[in-house]
């Protein structure tokens, strides 16, 4: 009889025992497979947790460079004849206030701004100087040009006085920009500039008179308007010539 509940007490003991070691391995197996993780719970990839190669951080706003202004035209030339002046303009303050020496390198042009180099050519012969402008002038409608008596020497217009010529502005200069009048007429009686002054005043607007002492005596010069820009500056001349049937200039409107 003991023997017969010895031999049962060991058959449920080992079960036991058995059934122990079945649960301890099926949860080391079932710890060692990874819990999977929701997809809507993993984290997003941003800049901010793990930068995609091609991406940059964000930088401000650029400011906005300013528009450079257009540039000046180079390489300006014009066609047309020149004379050249001497006696007794040599020693007479020029239109920049220097003193006029024929004997420098120098010209009078009515618009290309004071200390423009020009190189100039005689179409008749192919030769050439270079000249600084210092003056104004020629007052003659068929003229582009006045030279001192050295550069018409270099070039040899002396002797025929007026010769056609070609003008080459060397050096980055804009010489269409600035102000600019229009020359209606010149008068040797300030009563008939005035005149003219008064009658122009009702359509246009500013009206000049300047005086000038010539070699000849004083002239006095009607001009008109300050205008800006070279190209408004013809179209105003274009409108008192098919208008008023004036011979006009047009001259730059100088500081001094």
């Amino acid at each position: 009889m003991n023997r017969a509940r010895l031999c049962c007490f060991l058959l449920v003991f080992v079960s036991v025992q058995l059934l122990i070691a079945c649960g301890a391995k099926h949860r080391s197996v079932a710890n060692r497979q990874p819990v999977p993780t929701p997809v809507a719970n993993a984290p997003e990839t941003t800049t901010e947790n793990k930068p995609a190669p091609s991406a940059s951080p964000a930088a401000p706003p650029a400011k906005r460079a300013k528009a450079s202004p257009p540039s000046a035209p180079v390489g300006f030339t014009e066609e047309g004849n020149a004379s050249w002046y001497g006696n007794p303009f040599h020693g007479r303050r020029a239109s920049n206030g220097e003193i006029y020496d024929m004997y420098k390198l120098t010209a009078a042009h009515r618009t290309l701004p004071f200390e423009t180099m020009v190189r100039v050519t005689n179409l008749n012969n192919g030769k050439s100087t270079t000249v600084r402008i210092t003056d104004r002038g020629p007052f003659v409608a068929n003229r582009i040009i006045d030279l001192s008596q050295a550069a018409a020497r270099e070039i040899e217009s002396i002797g025929p006085g007026v010769v056609p010529v070609r003008l080459e502005v060397l050096g980055n200069v804009d010489v269409t920009s600035g102000f600019f009048t229009v020359q209606v007429g010149a008068f040797r009686d300030r009563n008939n500039a005035d005149r003219l002054r008064e009658r122009l005043s009702v359509t246009y607007s500013p009206i000049f008179i300047q005086e000038y002492d010539s070699a000849d005596g004083a002239f006095y010069r009607v001009r008109v308007g300050k205008i800006s820009g070279e190209q408004a500056a013809q179209d105003v001349a274009a409108k008192l010539r098919d208008t008023e049937g004036f011979t006009t200039l047009i001259f730059r409107v100088d500081e001094k």
